[in-house]
């Protein structure tokens, strides 16, 4: 199957990253600035399980602070690791060097065209429309459009890919594959919790916002470069426009520990993309799988003048 799940902090543990691997696709963990780099053993050894391949994500200001995570990587071996968000030019070497697969998320040309120098097997063209923390600069297609112009390697597309047109979409653009995230939100072995799986099923493609609320909300160090796609809620609303300020707000800070703590749809960041309104229940991950491998249909229906 051409689908990556994308790593999400707090959502694509070992379990799902296992699930979806074991279904056809790439499942991927995501490892988060907040966890331990035995937390990435542990879950790293559960996608392991399976025997499947699978991959783990990244933040590159992440690792810069905490090497140890880098080193939890190496040990584990995935087949692919994605690094973005900050330098991540100094790793790549030394994944490649161990026989991982490197990949990077790319918002713009530009960043592409950096992803290129830093000798990457494999960009990720993220859209716009992506959940979680990204640039808001340019659409997923024409980004994707212009990043394949530009050069031969493997490019996957990512944001705004719900289903199986989506996909059929993008490949017939040339991509090799879905980086999809949002999909996989409700799965039944995702960390999502409750009460946040409920606003997502609820939500509809309207209802997401980006920016850095979320990220000075949480201190968790994202630079102000990347700010994050998230559902809407009154948190946001009351601290948009005023990120310096919630920075230095104490009471404001644990009032968002709080509400992550609790998952509170009105306190805590739930990260979607504009695909969030395709979610209709809680599935399997492989059911999810099962959904987009028809996006051969459309691809022939295409080619043959029809429609499906």
């Amino acid at each position: 199957m051409p689908v990556v799940q994308a790593p999400m902090a707090g959502v694509s543990g070992g379990a799902l990253t296992a699930a979806v691997s074991a279904a056809g696709g790439l499942g991927m963990l995501g490892a988060g600035s907040a966890v331990s780099a035995e937390w990435i053993r542990a879950e790293g050894a559960i996608a392991a399980a399976g025997g499947k391949p699978y991959g783990i994500g990244l933040m590159a200001w992440s690792v810069a602070d905490h090497p140890e995570h880098l080193e939890a990587v190496l040990e584990l071996r995935p087949a692919l690791v994605s690094l973005s968000f900050g330098d991540y030019a100094p790793y790549v070497g030394t994944l490649q060097q161990a026989g991982i697969v490197v990949a990077t998320q790319a918002g713009t040309v530009a960043d592409a065209r950096e992803a290129i120098a830093a000798g990457v097997d494999v960009i990720v063209a993220r859209g716009a429309e992506a959940g979680g923390h990204g640039r808001n600069a340019v659409a997923t297609l024409p980004l994707l459009q212009a990043i394949l112009d530009l050069t031969d390697l493997p490019v996957l597309a990512g944001g705004g890919i719900s289903g199986p047109r989506g996909l059929a979409a993008v490949l017939a653009a040339g991509a090799v594959g879905g980086w999809i995230g949002t999909a996989f939100l409700t799965c039944v072995e995702a960390q999502t919790k409750d009460p946040a799986r409920q606003r997502l099923l609820e939500a509809d493609e309207t209802e997401t916002v980006y920016g850095t609320v979320f990220d000075a909300a949480s201190r968790a160090g994202w630079p102000d470069e990347f700010g994050g796609r998230a559902l809407r809620n009154a948190y946001f609303d009351t601290w948009q426009g005023r990120e310096q300020d919630l920075k230095s707000d104490d009471a404001a800070h644990a009032e968002y520990v709080d509400g992550s703590r609790a998952a509170d749809p009105a306190r805590a960041s739930i990260y979607a993309g504009q695909g969030v309104g395709a979610l209709t229940g809680q599935p399997t991950a492989a059911e999810v799988l099962t959904g987009f491998a028809t996006y051969g249909d459309y691809l022939r229906a295409a080619l043959s003048g029809g429609s499906k």
